[in-house]
C-alpha cells in the first residue's frame, strides 16, 4: 500500500507529508489503494495536492503574508483601546483566537485540506507532452514583478570588492543568494569582463534581457534559473582561472557567458528521452534532433528579438551573424547524447592544438559549456550535495510519469534502482572527471579538479 501512495505523491511532485486526494469523472472521492480501477483517456482520475508542506520556511511566508505582522498590528490595537477606554473588548479577543488559530492551520498539514493547492497529472499521455504550459505552476506575475523590482533598485548599489572576487571562485555558493541578487551578479559579470563596453550593451537593455531570460526559467526542480546562475558562473569563474580572454576574442568570451546562461531556456523538467518517446511537440518539431537543446537555442533568440531586450542590438551585421552561430553550437553541444563525440574530438586535437584554428576553438567552447553544465560535484559537498537531491527528484519525476505511461525507463532514473551515492560514481568517474582532465590537459590550472578522483577511487 505505501508503494502505491509513494507512486502518486512522486507523480503529483509532492512531499511525505503532503495530503493527496483522487478523484472520479463525477467528483467523488476514490479511496488510493492497490485494488483502484484502471481508467481510460475517457474516465481519467483527477489527482490534487490539497495541502503542501514547505520544508523551508512557514506556510504563511510561503504564501506571501508575515502573521508576525497581523500578530503586532493586533498588539497596537489592544494597546490604543486600553488607553483609550479602559478596557479590552470582547471582540478583541475574538480577533486573537482568530489570528492564533490562522496561524496553527498555516503552521500544521493536517488542518490544510481547505488551501485546495492543485496538481493536476492527467494532461500527460503517450502522446502528448506531459509539461503542459497552460495547466503547470509557475511564479506568478507579481513574484516577477516584485524580483524585477528589486533587481532594478539593486543595480544602484555597487558590487563589493569581496564579492566580486568571491564570483570568481569555484567555491562559490549559490544557496546563499536569491533570484534577484544573482540577476546582480549575472549583470556584474557583463560589467567586469568589459563586455557592455566592448558590445556597447546599455544597462538597461541588459536588465530587462537579463529579467526576460529569469521569467523564461521554469520551477523545475533541477533545471531551474538557479542552474542557469551556477553554470553561468562556473564559465565566468573558468574565463578568469584560465584567462581565457589572452586566447579567445572577446565575441567569443560573449557567446561563452550568454550561452551559458541560455541554455537550458523554458526546459520542461524531462529530457529528451522522454520528449523522443512521448513524441511530445517538441520532438515532433526538431524531429527527435536534441528536441530540448534546439528549443533552448529558440526561446533564446526569440527573447534577443525584442528591442528592449537585445543585447546584441548594436553589434555589426557579421558580428551578430559569429555570434549565433557560436551560441547555438554552445547549446546544442550541451546535450548528453553528444557527449562523448565532443570529447574524443577535444582529445585528438589537444596535443596540437592551435588557437588561431577556427574549428579547434569552436571545440574548446563546447568543452568550455559542458564543464560548466555538469560541473556542481566539483564544488564544496554543502554546495553540491543539495543540488544532487534536486537532480533525482527531477529524474524520479520523469520515470515515475513513463511508468504511468509505459514509456522506457533509463535505470539511472529510476527511484527503485538508484541511490544518492551509486547515481554519483558512475557520473564522475565516467563523465565528469575525463571532461575536467581533458580540459586541464590544454590549461594546467584546471588540474586541481583531479582531486576530487581521490574521493572515489
Amino acid at each position: 500500500m505505501d508503494d502505491v501512495k509513494d507512486t502518486f505523491r512522486a507523480a503529483a511532485e509532492a512531499g511525505a507529508h503532503d495530503i493527496l486526494k483522487l478523484y472520479n469523472q463525477q467528483g467523488n472521492i476514490i479511496n488510493i489503494s492497490p485494488k483502484l480501477d484502471q481508467n481510460t483517456p475517457e474516465t481519467r482520475y483527477r489527482l490534487d495536492v490539497v495541502a503542501a508542506l514547505c520544508a523551508d520556511t512557514n506556510m504563511a511566508a510561503h504564501l506571501g503574508f508575515d502573521i508576525g505582522m497581523v500578530e503586532k498590528r493586533l498588539q497596537v490595537l489592544e494597546k490604543k483601546i486600553l488607553v483609550e477606554g479602559g478596557e479590552t473588548p470582547s471582540l478583541v479577543y475574538d480577533m486573537r483566537h482568530k489570528v492564533e488559530s490562522f496561524r496553527e492551520k498555516l503552521e500544521g498539514v493536517e488542518h490544510l485540506s481547505w488551501l485546495g493547492l492543485f496538481k493536476d497529472i492527467s494532461c500527460g499521455t503517450s502522446l502528448q507532452p506531459f509539461w503542459n504550459k497552460k495547466t503547470s505552476p509557475r511564479q506568478s506575475d507579481s513574484h516577477h514583478r516584485h524580483v524585477f523590482e528589486k533587481f532594478k533598485k539593486m543595480s544602484c548599489i555597487e558590487v563589493t570588492e569581496d564579492v566580486r572576487q568571491y564570483l570568481r571562485k569555484p567555491t562559490f555558493d549559490n544557496w546563499q543568494w536569491d533570484d534577484s541578487e544573482m540577476l546582480i551578479l549575472l549583470q556584474q559579470m557583463y560589467l567586469d569582463l568589459g563586455l557592455t563596453t566592448k558590445f556597447q550593451i546599455e544597462l538597461p537593455v541588459l536588465q530587462q534581457w537579463l529579467f526576460d531570460v529569469y521569467r523564461h526559467y521554469n520551477p523545475v526542480p533541477f533545471h531551474n534559473f538557479k542552474h542557469c546562475f551556477m553554470v553561468a558562473q562556473m564559465m565566468y569563474g573558468l574565463t578568469w582561472l584560465i584567462n581565457l580572454p589572452e586566447v579567445l576574442d572577446d565575441l567569443d568570451i560573449l557567446v561563452l557567458l550568454t550561452s551559458a546562461i541560455c541554455h537550458d531556456l523554458d526546459h520542461p523538467g524531462y529530457n529528451n528521452a522522454y520528449q523522443i518517446n512521448a513524441r511530445t511537440e517538441l520532438a515532433i518539431t526538431y524531429n527527435d534532433i536534441s528536441p530540448l537543446e534546439n528549443h533552448h537555442c529558440s526561446v533564446a533568440f526569440e527573447i534577443l528579438g525584442k528591442p528592449n531586450a537585445n543585447i546584441f542590438r548594436n553589434m555589426a551585421q557579421e558580428s551578430y551573424r559569429k555570434l549565433r552561430e557560436g551560441m547555438i553550437k554552445c547549446i546544442l553541444a550541451t546535450d548528453m547524447a553528444k557527449h562523448s563525440e565532443i570529447l574524443n574530438n577535444f582529445k585528438s586535437i589537444t596535443p596540437n592544438f592551435d588557437f588561431t584554428n577556427k574549428e579547434h576553438k569552436s571545440l574548446l567552447m563546447m568543452i568550455l559549456i559542458k564543464v560548466s553544465d555538469i560541473s556542481n560535484e566539483a564544488r564544496p559537498m554543502d554546495v553540491a550535495e543539495p543540488w544532487l537531491d534536486c537532480l533525482l527528484q527531477e529524474f524520479f519525476n520523469q520515470s515515475d510519469v513513463e511508468k504511468l505511461e509505459g514509456l522506457p525507463v533509463a535505470p539511472f532514473m529510476d527511484r527503485e534502482k538508484v541511490s544518492k551515492s551509486t547515481s554519483q560514481i558512475g557520473f564522475i568517474k565516467f563523465v565528469l572527471l575525463p571532461l575536467f582532465e581533458a580540459l586541464g590537459n590544454l590549461f594546467p590550472s584546471v588540474e586541481v579538479s583531479k582531486a576530487s578522483k581521490f574521493d572515489i577511487d
